[in-house]
């Protein structure tokens, strides 16, 4: 196992920003840190935090995950399989637990921001599946490809470039 910080204080852990302009649905723009990880087993965790507006990609968890959240609030918009949706908001201390295969949503922060760690266990080694603006293509992040970002500084889970 990886130990890659000491704390989960947002003063003392590296953050690292992700946004992507050509989301026009809403703003994706966050930071992330990694807390540490254990290739072997599949376990990674990681610190999301999210400002007034900012949102993650449009993904869905693959892996087993554990949320808490530490500071704010964590909102969620969860694709169902019915074509409806599901609002789902968290406040600072609410603890949540999601198998694998969760559904696909949209999360941010609330008024004010937020911040949640996520533990996740990715027993076939995949983390994160994302989907393009239709919800028509999706990619994988595997634990390998976002420890691999890591420790070359760069964001993790980027749309795949196609073949020319």
């Amino acid at each position: 196992m990886i130990k890659v910080a000491e704390s989960f204080d947002p003063q003392q852990v590296e953050w690292r920003q992700v946004t992507d302009p050509s989301c026009s649905d809403f703003k994706v723009d966050f930071e992330f840190s990694l807390l540490g990880y254990d290739m072997d087993s599949g376990r990674l965790d990681m610190l999301l935090r999210y400002g007034p507006g900012g949102h993650c990609r449009r993904h869905r968890h693959v892996a087993s995950t554990v949320t808490l959240v530490l500071q704010g609030e964590q909102h969620l918009t969860e694709m169902q399989p019915d074509g409806s949706s599901k609002s789902i908001v968290r406040r600072q201390g609410d603890y949540a637990m999601a198998g694998a295969d969760a559904l696909p949503h949209d999360e941010w922060g609330g008024p004010e921001g937020g911040m949640v760690m996520l533990s996740m266990l990715a027993e076939d080694g995949v983390l994160f599946e994302y989907f393009d603006a239709n919800m028509e293509k999706s990619w994988p992040l595997t634990i390998t490809q976002y420890v691999d970002s890591w420790h070359k500084n760069t964001v993790y889970g980027g749309a795949p470039v196609a073949a020319e």
